[in-house]
């Protein structure tokens, strides 16, 4: 921690109004046309999860709403009345539209080994998006493998997640709305200013309502994991056009697992667990699993099967929190957590620690936290990944109630 100090919600709240008063707007750019390939982690890009309409409580949209959105918010799929103003306006938080990226060798001498970064791969491209830029943007609309995707983070519910950005054959552009819901970003899109959930990626007002964004797998490692497994990787650079104090937390000591959450006003958060424990979340076939960061870091390896699927969840030291002190590079160790589906050639393989590394009994191939195969039989080859997201534990649990925690 920073000196020892927690800041209180009210304090946290002060400092980004510092920041937000900095927001311009930057032209957005046009994503290249693609396509993701198909896997058991894609459904297809959108599909219908809910008939748009009008929530049990009458509440008119959020203050304001109205006045800065051209939305059809008399489609919507939540109660109103569940949506908390975050502090900024429209865009206050501005996203990232132009990306500029850098080579690994260039960037090394920028980021610090223990600094977490969202890694993303799509087809052989792999990307590597610090939270230091994340932190201050939330956004990022990019274009990966030829494919549009959309790169956020919520640093309220500590959650990193990438998103397929095509609907309907349509590629959309990400901003912030500057509201929250259960202390989660809501987003919009520039084309039809429908509201996006970033926690699900579902569409809950606007002409969109009731369509779900493709979840793609990404994960929250250290740069030293992603620049060691993909030294060819491009970095996000912190050339935004913004002018933002990156490499700071503005959300000095939020993580501390005795804290609140910031603005929450949802569904009491089960007693399993305290609200602000981190938690590795995975769905499968309808089965809903949260790992508590405290058990993956003492047994470092979890063997499971999770919608009828073999998964396997490892977990490592080395990787900062971006929460924790006032410099994003120098937060409490909190580790990577990271998860793979076991099967491989048609044999489901049963992973151990080894050493600083992990090996599967059935071949003796070790590997690493993104799956890849560093030795022995299977060196070279990469595990599927499974879309698995870190989340405070309130903030996963209240968009899904059903889930059960894994117990050793």
């Amino acid at each position: 921690m920073d000196s020892g100090t927690i800041r209180t919600p009210g304090q946290i709240l002060v400092g980004l109004l510092a920041s937000w008063v900095l927001a311009s707007c930057a032209p957005g750019g046009q994503p290249t046309p693609g396509t993701f390939s198909p896997s058991r982690t894609s459904p297809p890009a959108t599909r219908v999860v809910a008939e748009a309409q009008s929530a049990t409580s009458q509440a008119p949209p959020p203050a304001g709403a109205e006045r800065e959105f051209r939305t059809d918010f008399t489609l919507h799929t939540v109660d109103y009345a569940e949506i908390l103003s975050g502090g900024p306006p429209k865009d206050g938080i501005p996203a990232i539209d132009r990306p500029q990226f850098l080579t690994v060798s260039d960037a090394d001498g920028w980021l610090q080994p223990q600094e977490p970064v969202i890694a993303l791969k799509v087809g052989a491209e792999a990307r590597a998006y610090p939270l230091q830029v994340l932190v201050w943007h939330e956004i990022v609309n990019d274009v990966v493998g030829g494919a549009p995707v959309l790169v956020t983070f919520c640093p309220l519910c500590n959650t990193a997640i990438a998103f397929d950005r095509t609907v309907s054959g349509r590629h959309l552009d990400f901003g912030t709305t500057g509201r929250l819901r259960f202390s989660n970003l809501i987003m919009y899109d520039r084309q039809t200013e429908t509201w996006w959930q970033q926690a699900n990626g579902e569409a809950i007002a606007g002409e969109l309502t009731g369509t779900r964004l493709n979840v793609l797998p990404a994960a929250i490692i250290s740069w030293d994991d992603f620049k060691t497994t993909y030294p060819d990787g491009q970095v996000l650079s912190s050339e935004t056009g913004y002018s933002r104090p990156y490499g700071q937390n503005p959300y000095v000591g939020y993580d501390d697992v005795g804290n609140s959450p910031f603005l929450y006003r949802g569904p009491e958060t089960p007693a399993t667990l305290r609200p602000m424990t981190r938690v590795l979340a995975i769905e499968l076939n309808g089965d809903v699993v949260a790992f508590p960061y405290g058990s993956l870091k003492e047994l470092r390896v979890i063997n499971e099967t999770i919608g009828g699927e073999d998964v396997v969840v490892l977990w490592e030291s080395g990787t900062a929190s971006a929460l924790d002190s006032s410099a994003i590079a120098f937060g409490r160790d909190v580790g990577a957590a990271n998860a793979f589906f076991r099967e491989v050639d048609g044999r489901s393989l049963t992973f151990a620690v080894d050493g600083s590394s992990f090996v599967d009994d059935e071949t003796g191939t070790r590997w690493n936290i993104l799956g890849q195969g560093l030795d022995g039989p299977l060196a070279g080859r990469r595990l599927e990944p499974v879309v698995a997201i870190n989340h405070f534990w309130f903030s996963w649990v209240a968009f899904q109630p059903a889930t059960r925690v894994y117990q050793p």
